[in-house]
């Protein structure tokens, strides 16, 4: 439960002006409060990062984008974060706008929960060595690039063959991300707090059409044969080209990310009717 004293970041949208103005009406409220307030941009990863020894929780205010590109950041120092919609989903949100302070003051007070959920790390090899690595909540995408022309994706797990695809491209997603774009792609849900990497074709022409569910530790290697273009992105927020041959590997990350939740683990089925319309 938080004490006085206790340290919270908050984090706003450079581009919504409302989230600056919440951010300054959020800050206000826990300073009245006894609690000291540092705000940023969640656009600024430097600055988030060189701040996150000084605070103990961060509160993110706009759409999911905001709440991935701050579970990455801090997710090696191992930050919660309460995260306030102002996008239009907001599936990865606690709160809606209108009732922050009642849902503050419910933190504030100790009734709260920490959901932990599993990020993967992936790099891209090139000529036999690895020039970048990435962390991601929700999925690592190997697919085609502009051209609207298949791509060949050799598919090994953990050392053994599972698949040569023909197809616009593969997911491998988290858990939190089989209600993203893999779910898009014909893949199943999956509940946020179960450890496993899912592997969703895209458009397959030729190979394992299905999904696949590996289990936490499983290693996956991409291997990319195209004669045009291919893209690497994670959590669509990042883009790679890739040159046949390239290597893409993933596996579970070391860190999690972790996130303050008000309601009923139960929360999760409820939000599948409300949030993907499935009714």
């Amino acid at each position: 439960m938080p004490n006085p004293g206790s340290r919270f970041g908050i984090l706003h949208h450079p581009k919504l002006p409302h989230s600056q103005v919440l951010a300054e009406e959020i800050a206000a409220f826990l300073e009245q409060h006894h609690h000291s307030v540092w705000v940023g941009s969640s656009w600024d990863a430097d600055c988030v990062r060189d701040h996150l020894d000084q605070v103990d929780m961060l509160i993110t205010l706009g759409g999911d984008g905001t709440v991935l590109r701050t579970a990455r950041v801090c997710a090696a120092a191992g930050r919660p974060i309460l995260a306030v919609n102002l996008g239009r989903l907001g599936y990865l949100a606690e709160l809606e706008p209108d009732h922050w302070r009642e849902g503050l003051q419910q933190v504030l007070n100790g009734g709260y929960w920490i959901e932990e959920r599993m990020l993967l790390r992936s790099g891209h090899d090139h000529d036999g060595r690895t020039i970048s690595e990435r962390l991601s909540l929700n999925e690592v995408v190997v697919g085609r690039g502009r051209l609207a022309r298949v791509i060949r994706i050799v598919a090994r797990v953990d050392g053994a063959d599972i698949a040569h695809y023909v197809a616009d491209g593969l997911i491998a997603a988290t858990p939190t991300g089989s209600t993203a774009y893999a779910f898009a792609a014909g893949g199943p849900i999956l509940p946020p707090t179960l450890r496993n990497i899912l592997l969703v074709p895209i458009a397959p022409m030729f190979g394992l059409a299905r999904p696949v569910v590996l289990s936490e530790g499983a290693v996956v290697r991409l291997t990319v044969e195209t004669d045009h273009e291919a893209i690497l992105t994670s959590d669509g927020q990042s883009e790679v080209s890739l040159e046949t041959g390239d290597e893409v590997w993933v596996r579970a990350a070391e860190y999690t990310a972790s996130f303050v939740r008000l309601r009923d683990p139960s929360y999760f089925y409820d939000s599948l009717s409300t949030k993907l319309r499935c009714q």
